[in-house]
């Protein structure tokens, strides 16, 4: 069994890796959108909506390297057992953060593509906010609900504090 926990962290390992490659794309890529629009236009009106697109890469961006970094830390570093209602809120409370912020920013950059280039597009860029809205709200409801789980279940914050504890060691103790 302790071969099996070996090679699901080194998978989860991997998927960070991916997340962090990717981002590292992502984030050339917006680079060169913005250079390339600053190159051709100048500071015109078009070069103005390259970098809004831009915008919508570096999101993905943080969304990727978010992503790492919770795989990281929750599966790699703390080994958590994500069954209690405290991890459980903690660990998706991390990546729902990282998804809604990005959510919003890629529904702004669509209005604001929407509105200068194709407003047939507007429709999508609001289905998008308002998806998002939705999924905030449920996100709401959802950490509410767990609360109450893990006021019956005392023992289990007391396991996560340990597990905070245990990761702030590990991480001070490589950064010295």
């Amino acid at each position: 069994m302790r071969l099996l926990m070996h090679l699901f962290a080194f998978i989860h390992g991997v998927v960070a890796l991916l997340f962090t490659m990717a981002a590292g794309a992502l984030i050339v890529i917006a680079f060169r959108v913005a250079w390339v629009a600053l190159q051709a236009d100048g500071f015109g009106k078009d070069a103005a909506q390259e970098v809004i697109e831009a915008i919508g890469y570096l999101a993905a961006a943080v969304l990727a390297l978010q992503m790492s970094q919770t795989i990281a830390e929750e599966e790699i570093v703390r080994g958590a057992n994500v069954s209690g209602p405290t991890r459980v809120r903690r660990f998706l409370s991390r990546f729902f953060v990282v998804i809604v912020v990005a959510l919003a920013i890629e529904g702004l950059v669509a209005v604001f593509k929407a509105v200068h280039e194709d407003m047939e597009r507007l429709m999508y860029a609001g289905a998008v906010l308002a998806a998002t809205g939705v999924l905030l709200a449920a996100w709401g409801v959802f950490v509410r609900l767990n609360r109450a789980a893990e006021e019956l279940e005392p023992e289990a914050m007391q396991r996560a504090k340990q597990e905070d504890r245990k990761f702030e060691e590990v991480t001070e103790g490589s950064a010295s």
